[in-house]
């Protein structure tokens, strides 16, 4: 009978369980059913922003300023962008996924072309991206105009706008620029001619920005100097693009945009329309989420947008890899307090504007200006 004087065991208080206590005590179904609930918890606050980012972009969808796919496809015999294709980082079940409503289709050409193979080429690369579209009837359709992009996007097809162009391809002629806008032609690059140079623009040059104005074909100053966009932010009636820039401040890569730069093409209602490149944003998808941040705080919400830069040779941050990523890179900005009104401009908004104004101030151009017959022998010597 002596152990019934032993020392009586007492019951602990709430919250005094020992370790030992509590790992030895029993898993209830109730306690399993309160960790699987947790866990539910956890995932379903994690994957909002994503259903958020997705219903955005269902009704307002992403407007890629660049994509390099029309060179990446010169190099395959074959392939079938309806279905998928592995071989390229842009087809339309991961435009569909990645909820991308229109694309700017680079007409770039590649360094290193020959002298006087720069109009061929361009006219080369317009014939391969008119079969390419009219061989993926169901998924892409060529875009001239902002309504042609929105009957597009009615339809469930892919608006495709044609740029940016390399200005090379002019061959210093006012003629070669209206036939190719006459072929569909919408953006060009103005850099790497003698008209648009590190000097700035000549007398040639600035008769190239007016005619692009009456045509309707934007001016892309990627890539230009700081002398020529200052003069084409002064001259052109239409906005302007930089079709890859970021944030210099963040990142000090030379197709990047200073402060001072940046604030200019937000006081000219332009559009910088950031790249998702390692080498310009860095390597994850929260970097590239920086710089729209930064890029937003200078020009305003209504002059950034996004610009996929795939098949383009670059690297792409993680995440980023290929046209489906947006609705992630979405989810990061509503996380960080975006508002929705913001989003929608950077998806979609801001380039439609941009197309919009385009179109405008050419028809009241056309109505005051006859077709430059201006030569460049002429105006520079």
């Amino acid at each position: 009978m002596a152990d019934l004087h032993d020392e009586p065991h007492t019951l602990p208080r709430d919250g005094e369980l020992d370790d030992e206590a509590q790992a030895e005590a029993p898993f209830t179904p109730y306690t399993r059913l309160a960790v699987e609930q947790t866990a539910l918890d956890v995932q379903e606050a994690e994957s909002a922003p994503l259903e958020r980012a997705r219903v955005l972009l269902a009704a307002h969808p992403v407007a890629d300023g660049y994509s390099g796919l029309p060179w990446a496809l010169r190099h395959l015999p074959w392939y079938d962008l309806q279905l998928g294709e592995g071989a390229v980082a842009t087809d339309v079940p991961r435009l569909r996924q990645g909820h991308v409503g229109a694309l700017l289709w680079s007409l770039h050409l590649p360094e290193g072309l020959a002298a006087g193979r720069a109009v061929g080429a361009t006219l080369e690369q317009l014939d391969l991206v008119r079969s390419v579209i009219a061989a993926h009837p169901e998924g892409l359709r060529l875009a001239r105009s902002a309504g042609q992009v929105i009957d597009a996007r009615h339809c469930g097809r892919v608006a495709v706008v044609l740029g940016p162009a390399t200005a090379a391809a002019l061959d210093d002629s006012l003629a070669v620029l209206r036939m190719l806008h006459s072929l569909g032609v919408r953006v060009l690059t103005l850099a790497g001619t003698s008209w648009a140079s590190d000097g700035g623009l000549t007398r040639f040059g600035e008769e190239v920005v007016r005619e692009m104005n009456r045509l309707g074909v934007l001016a892309d100053l990627s890539g230009a100097s700081d002398t020529t966009v200052g003069r084409v932010l002064a001259l052109s009636k239409t906005p302007v693009l930089f079709t890859r820039s970021a944030a210099r401040a963040l990142r000090p890569h030379p197709g990047n945009l200073s402060d001072d730069l940046l604030a200019g093409l937000g006081a000219a209602k332009g559009l910088c329309l950031v790249p998702l490149t390692a080498e310009q944003t860095g390597p994850g998808l929260r970097d590239v989420a920086d710089h729209l941040d930064h890029v937003r705080a200078i020009v305003g919400a209504d002059c950034v947008g996004l610009s996929g830069s795939h098949d383009s040779g670059a690297a792409h941050p993680r995440g980023l890899t290929d046209a489906s990523g947006y609705p992630h890179l979405i989810a990061e900005l509503l996380d960080r307090g975006w508002p929705e009104t913001d989003i929608t401009l950077l998806t979609w908004g801001n380039v439609q504007r941009v197309l919009r104004t385009a179109d405008f101030t050419a028809r009241a151009a056309q109505e005051r200006r006859k077709p430059s017959t201006a030569r460049i022998t002429e105006l520079d010597g």
